[in-house]
């Protein structure tokens, strides 16, 4: 990937339409645009001679050297910046450079038919590309882009040592020392404030950017969970991924806003516009901190009333981040991460030794382990899943533990152990039966045993579910008698009950959890735990949106768990409404009939209290008054 070779533009005075994209990293930035173009179309492809095949080989493994040294110059440069599962991303690139796959496939490219190396890589890459482009789970799918970038590693530098020839006359003669020169360093250098606009950026090229001034990111393509996104949230510099058309219509030198809060990218803006979006960075800037001041603060409403605040975490120096931002505790622990990306699973010791960690993290706070949540879109290499229509529906979850009794005892013993050194909780997800229930508690039980039988120490260990499935909705009631805690995971809730496809983007808009049959399946648990006198959380996305949350409190919820940066936003719109406001308004959108309709209900009760927190302004002044009924005006 290399700088742009287009001139500045010509029409900086020109504003255009804005570019609408997704946004990856929350602030505003405003700077000159530098271009990286693919580095597609400049790959010397040459057929070598038989005495050339040597000195090919050479060079390619001299450039597999060259790409492993320079990513870890980065990690030395970063380790200390960014969480070790970011960094984990950079050592899988150097696991990729030394697959014997890829040497395998490149010599063969340059022995069998005598193309030089960087033809070779190319050809290698592709191949391997194609392979991933064929797999049907959408997580392995995308790491297609990283073997894509490990290719052009390659290339870099095979390019930094190409031979000086002439046609096929080389002037470096057999046996004559090669001199090997620096391949080109990862990122990019520039001397000012600047706004990178790519394709696509890989986590090296993103790390290695930490000391220039880049203050935003913009690329055609990506997700709020793509590798940009999360390394530019981590960087905390404002990034708008997934927009279409972006390489077109920027050019190196034009004026650039990135907004991050609205995903929108503005090209040669006005001065009122530039004007307008540095006020609009300013006041997100300044909430950010004001916010953040207040995390140690209790958790209530306006009248006091309590509601716990947890985070949704992967990986243990996630859940330091959560007690950062406030976290009352772990309200989902996703443990499937543990088998993805690995050539054997997680033996029970290895296991037992993180879950110990988690609980010894957060003791006193409690911390709710999900039992592995494999199938669907997320698969793992060491389990073999049939071929299904519909994954989302089918092996996945509690069904796929069920079936893999060893692995499952091996987990489950696993957390009875770590139980010993701090309150956890375990859960199953996608339960949809009370013979699923049932089952995962024989299997508990007998790990409870073989785990005293083997003379390990234990605590408790409650087991609850994940409402998740309609059915468990439905029959929360019959769930409610055997399990000791529920946890509402919205996001297939939603999927489930609607049936639509939560990843399409074409029906996004109707997948709304203001939709009166969720809020009707979340009321029913609701109820059926308060009968039976066993907590009831929220675990999905609605948790986060403040709006959602405060509905969800009036409706009887008093746990909520969400991404940690969420935390500070949802403990400030807690304390400017009362349970009075919040029950009051539950009660009005369950007479209503559409989304749209609680939307607005809810939008035009609360929305004018939280306009700082739903867009971006100034926290600096006093919070607006307490009413007994908040304004209806808009």
């Amino acid at each position: 990937m290399s700088s742009s070779s287009r001139p500045p533009s010509s029409h900086s005075g020109l504003a255009v339409e804005p570019l609408h994209g997704i946004a990856g990293s929350p602030g505003v930035a405003i700077a000159t645009a530098l271009v990286l173009e693919p580095g597609q179309g400049r790959i010397p492809r040459r057929t070598i001679l038989k005495e050339e095949v040597p000195l090919e080989l050479e060079r390619y493994v001299d450039a597999v050297e060259d790409a492993k040294s320079q990513i870890a110059e980065v990690h030395t440069r970063v380790a200390a910046k960014l969480p070790a599962e970011h960094l984990k991303i950079l050592e899988a690139y150097q696991a990729m450079l030394a697959d014997p796959s890829l040497a395998s496939a490149v010599q063969e490219e340059i022995e069998a038919r005598f193309r030089n190396a960087e033809w070779a890589v190319e050809l290698a890459v592709q191949m391997i590309v194609r392979e991933f482009d064929q797999l049907d789970d959408a997580y392995l799918r995308e790491r297609r882009h990283d073997v894509e970038f490990v290719g052009d590693r390659l290339q870099r530098a095979l390019a930094a040592n190409a031979p000086r020839s002439i046609g096929a006359l080389r002037l470096t003669e057999p046996g004559q020392t090669r001199v090997r020169r620096p391949t080109p360093p990862l990122g990019v250098h520039v001397a000012q404030p600047t706004i990178v606009v790519a394709h696509d950026l890989s986590p090296a090229d993103t790390a290695a950017m930490i000391r220039e001034p880049i203050v935003g990111f913009v690329t055609e393509v990506g997700t709020r969970t793509s590798h940009t996104a999360i390394m530019a949230r981590a960087l905390e510099i404002p990034a708008v991924v997934g927009v279409t058309g972006a390489l077109a219509a920027v050019r190196t030198g034009d004026t650039v806003i990135v907004d991050g809060l609205r995903g929108e990218v503005h090209i040669r803006p006005s001065t009122d516009m530039a004007a307008r979006a540095r006020a609009r960075g300013d006041r997100h800037f300044s909430r950010t901190q004001l916010l953040r001041k207040r995390l140690r603060e209790p958790s209530t409403l306006a009248d006091g009333t309590r509601v716990s605040l947890k985070a949704n975490v992967e990986l243990p120096t996630e859940a330091l981040l959560g007690v950062e931002h406030g976290a009352e505790g772990i309200g989902l622990y996703r443990t499937e991460f543990l088998y993805i990306d690995r050539k054997e699973p997680p033996s029970e010791d290895e296991q037992f030794e993180l879950y110990r960690t988690i609980a010894q993290m957060m003791s006193p706070r409690a911390v709710t382990l999900r039992t592995f949540d494999l199938g669907g879109d997320k698969r793992a290499p060491t389990i073999e899943l049939p071929e299904e229509a519909n994954p989302a529906l089918g092996l996945r979850a509690i069904r796929l533990a069920l079936r893999e009794p060893n692995l499952f005892m091996a987990q489950l013993r696993a957390m009875v152990r770590a139980s010993a050194y701090g309150e956890l909780r375990v859960m199953l997800p996608m339960v949809s039966s009370v013979a699923e229930l049932r089952e995962g508690r024989s299997l508990l039980d007998r790990a409870f045993a073989e785990v005293a039988a083997a003379g390990h120490e234990h605590g408790q260990l409650p087991l609850g579910m994940m409402i998740e499935v309609p059915a468990a909705a439905v029959c929360a009631d019959l769930f409610a008698r055997e399990a000791a805690f529920f946890s509402v995971g919205t996001n297939d809730l939603v999927q489930y009950a609607l049936a639509i496809d939560r990843s399409s983007q074409q029906l996004a808009s109707l997948a709304s959890p203001f939709d009166p049959a969720i809020l009707r399946l979340i009321a029913n648990v609701v109820r059926a735990s308060r009968e039976a006198g066993i907590s009831a959380s929220i675990c999905g996305a609605m948790a986060s949106d403040p709006l959602a949350a405060l509905l969800l409190v009036g409706m009887g919820i008093r746990e909520l768990s969400m991404e940690a940066a969420a935390i500070a936003e949802i403990k400030e719109a807690m304390r400017r409404m009362t349970l009075e406001e919040c029950e009051a308004l539950a009660a009005e959108v369950m007479t209503l009939s559409t989304a749209a309709e609680v939307e607005l209900c809810v939008a035009e009760a609360f929305a004018p209290r939280l306009s700082d927190l739903l867009g971006g302004e100034d926290l600096t002044a006093p919070p607006p008054r307490v009413s007994s009924r908040p304004p209806t005006d808009s």
